[in-house]
């Protein structure tokens, strides 16, 4: 199948400018994203604080050194910054990498970002709202009321920060399960016959990523994820590779 576009006769370091100019482009955009972002830290911050805040009331975050509360707020500047410019670092992968595709993969490729975009942040809302308030909960109120808890804003921004972008991740399952279907590698019929064994993986991943021991968080965790395979079947079923015709054979005129 040709390829529509001039990749193939683009030379080597026209592909080199190309991506410079691209990285410029997304790092100016995660600039200026940044500079948004510095003007509503702090109710970032206080949205992040929330589930200490509850699982604790009356404690405060320490930091323990004179910079560190200057970077965990720069870095969350950072990570605010970069979320606010995503849509246009997409779109500059996206204009990478298409001069390089089919014109049937192109079809496909402004879908699976946009949804694989949503799952993230889906994952990531779940982490937030659900996950870390329980676990927070859970590991401030575990030793007793013999100890306070005296944690750092660092360590406690990391705790956030890790979960969240995991779930995020995790989420993903379902655009996964599907461009696997795509490239051939699963089919429908076999995520469907193995589904014990995905639904043993999901508690098992839940178990390694859930801050907490207790089978209540790992569940909250394992749920989703089995809901979500279920939605890559489907999705591996509507947009999976689809077998090739089977040519019927030409009869031949029988002789006179």
């Amino acid at each position: 199948m040709p390829r529509t576009s001039r990749a193939d006769s683009m030379p080597f370091l026209e592909h080199l400018g190309e991506l410079r100019t691209r990285i410029i482009r997304s790092s100016i955009a995660v600039i200026a994203g940044l500079a948004i972002a510095l003007n509503f830290t702090d109710r970032i911050m206080k949205f992040v604080r929330r589930p200490f805040d509850v699982a604790a009331p009356g404690q405060k975050l320490v930091f323990l050194t004179p910079t560190e509360a200057f970077w965990v707020y720069m870095k969350v500047a950072l990570i605010a910054g970069l979320i606010l410019a995503m849509p246009f670092i997409l779109y500059q992968i996206w204009a990478f990498i298409a001069p390089g595709l089919y014109s049937h993969e192109k079809r496909y490729a402004v879908p699976f970002v946009l949804v694989g975009s949503v799952f993230f942040l889906l994952g990531a809302s779940f982490a937030l709202f659900v996950v870390i308030p329980f676990a927070m909960r859970f590991l401030v109120s575990f030793p007793g009321p013999d100890l306070a808890p005296m944690i750092s804003i660092g360590a406690y921004v990391d705790f956030v920060l890790k979960f969240t972008l995991a779930f995020g991740a995790v989420f993903e399952l379902p655009v996964i399960i599907t461009i696997a279907a795509r490239l051939g590698v699963v089919t429908p019929q076999m995520l469907s016959k193995n589904r014990k064994y995905a639904i043993l993986i999901n508690f098992i991943i839940a178990a390694v990523l859930t801050p907490t021991p207790d089978i209540f968080n790992q569940t909250l965790m394992a749920g989703p994820l089995c809901i979500l395979y279920e939605l890559g079947i489907i999705s591996a079923r509507l947009f999976g590779r689809r077998p090739a015709p089977v040519e019927k054979p030409v009869e031949q005129p029988s002789g006179t």
